[in-house]
């Protein structure tokens, strides 16, 4: 069942709507704050945070904006850097290359398929499936204006805003019909303790949880969003999965690890510390606080 806070007060955002940015500049604790009880309807604590929603508000205010090393591995560039630290190097995704600017890129050395990204944000995303249909000056048009995002700075993810604005061209590796199954584990303090799987992206998305034992989870299925009818298996090799997360998030309070595993083929997709800004409203609101006592910060 749905958690009943999922339901929108229009008005009161429609008030909140003028005065939002002023407020994000002369506080970004009150922002967030205020941001956290909008969506949640909970008061967030940041003095002694209990629920899971709670700690991220504090990493993500407190924490992550001062840690050189999160703000490394939020960026699309420099956490391949951190992947091959940890002798990982063989689950990249291939890239074509990273670019200061749209101009710089010379279309006609890539292949059909490729994914464009911004190193400095979160789904400032192209993913070209035939080259040759691409509109260029929409293209330029829309990266140009990424570029010159600040992105962290928008969302008060602050850890964002230290991360240069660069364009990455990475391998395509899903189908021409369809983007590939994609898996985010939650590891805590090390310990990888839950996860959900990402299918149907582009036709009919949804989101399974599990604990990283693929044991249902279905409480923290959070804002609304719909799960499969037939719930997705466990990959073969899903204990190699959770290792990989657990040496990539052993250095982190939290973070999320984002793998794909394609026909066993495992691949590294992206770190992320403050997913949904924290924000989340879970189906079951125990859920919030189960995963508040894996996390110590």
């Amino acid at each position: 069942m749905r958690n009943k806070n999922l339901k929108e007060n229009k008005f009161k955002r429609a008030l909140a709507l003028p005065v939002r940015g002023i407020i994000k500049k002369i506080s970004p604790v009150c922002y967030v704050k205020m941001q956290y009880k909008y969506i949640t309807h909970h008061k967030l604590n940041l003095k002694n945070p209990v629920r899971y929603t709670e700690k991220l508000q504090y990493l993500r205010l407190f924490t992550y904006p001062k840690d050189e090393l999160v703000i490394k591995c939020a960026s699309r560039d420099g956490v391949r850097e951190f992947v091959k630290e940890n002798g990982l190097e063989e689950i990249l995704i291939p890239i074509y290359g990273i670019y200061d600017s749209f101009d710089e890129i010379n279309f006609d050395e890539l292949p059909d398929q490729f994914v464009m990204k911004c190193t400095h944000a979160c789904a400032f995303n192209e993913i070209v499936l035939d080259k040759h249909n691409i509109n260029k000056k929409e293209l330029r048009a829309k990266f140009n204006k990424w570029l010159k995002t600040n992105y962290g700075k928008k969302t008060v993810e602050l850890h964002y805003s230290k991360i240069k604005p660069r364009i990455i061209i990475e391998k395509y590796i899903g189908e021409l019909d369809s983007l590939p199954v994609e898996y985010k584990i939650h590891v805590f303090n090390g310990k990888a303790r839950s996860m959900y799987v990402v299918s149907g992206r582009g036709k009919d998305i949804r989101y399974d949880n599990f604990y990283i034992d693929w044991k249902p989870f279905d409480g923290s299925q959070f804002n609304g969003w719909k799960k499969s009818e037939i719930p997705p298996k466990s990959p073969v090799n899903w204990e190699n999965m959770r290792e990989i997360a657990e040496i990539l998030g052993k250095k982190f309070p939290f973070v999320r690890v984002d793998l794909y595993n394609i026909n066993g083929k495992i691949y590294f997709s992206e770190l992320t510390f403050t997913p949904a800004k924290g924000t989340l409203i879970m189906d079951d609101d125990k859920c919030d606080l189960e995963m508040g006592e894996w996390l110590s910060i």
